[in-house]
């Protein structure tokens, strides 16, 4: 007998609300970091950097995965890859990639290990993730202690403000 595998769904409807908060899918897995990015990302951690985000599955199959991530005015998103490609929709708010400003209606694609980053404007942004895969990884890229020393000092003045923070598209997912 030939073990079976769950069928691809040929139509589906997801709704938001029945969303899951994405750290409990197990979709993402993590490369192991650095020693230096061991101790920068606890410290944020620990300072309150996990209230400056919001990420849930909103649908996921084989081959592929849709999340909402927001992220809240100040969020440092440390420089990291994936192993597979990423479309990203930005739904609400704003983000400087680079030396580029993008708003709702704009997106950016990611390819599979090509390292990124960027910064939350000022009310936050809202991005829709679209992967071709259900499962992959997550690599941090920010071996560097004045990064997170950075990014600790962000948390520190920001945290404060976070949790007056609403979604800038004033939706409620999950």
């Amino acid at each position: 007998m030939t073990p079976t595998t769950p069928a691809t769904p040929r139509f589906a409807i997801f709704r938001g609300r029945d969303s899951t908060d994405f750290e409990e899918s197990g979709l993402m897995s993590t490369v192991m970091p650095t020693p230096t990015e061991i101790e920068g990302s606890v410290a944020a951690v620990e300072a309150g950097m996990m209230a400056g985000t919001t990420v849930r599955l909103l649908f996921s199959m084989p081959g592929l995965s849709l999340t909402h991530a927001w992220f809240k005015s100040g969020f440092p998103l440390p420089r990291h890859s994936h192993n597979v490609d990423c479309l990203y929709f930005i739904l609400a708010g704003s983000l400087r990639l680079g030396t580029e400003t993008l708003g709702a209606g704009d997106g950016f694609f990611v390819g599979a290990d090509v390292p990124y980053a960027y910064v939350p404007g000022e009310e936050g942004v809202e991005v829709l993730e679209f992967r071709g895969s259900n499962s992959f990884d997550i690599r941090l890229l920010a071996n560097n202690p004045a990064y997170w020393a950075k990014a600790v000092e962000s948390v520190v003045a920001k945290r404060d403000d976070w949790p007056e923070e609403t979604p800038p598209s004033g939706l409620s997912i999950g």
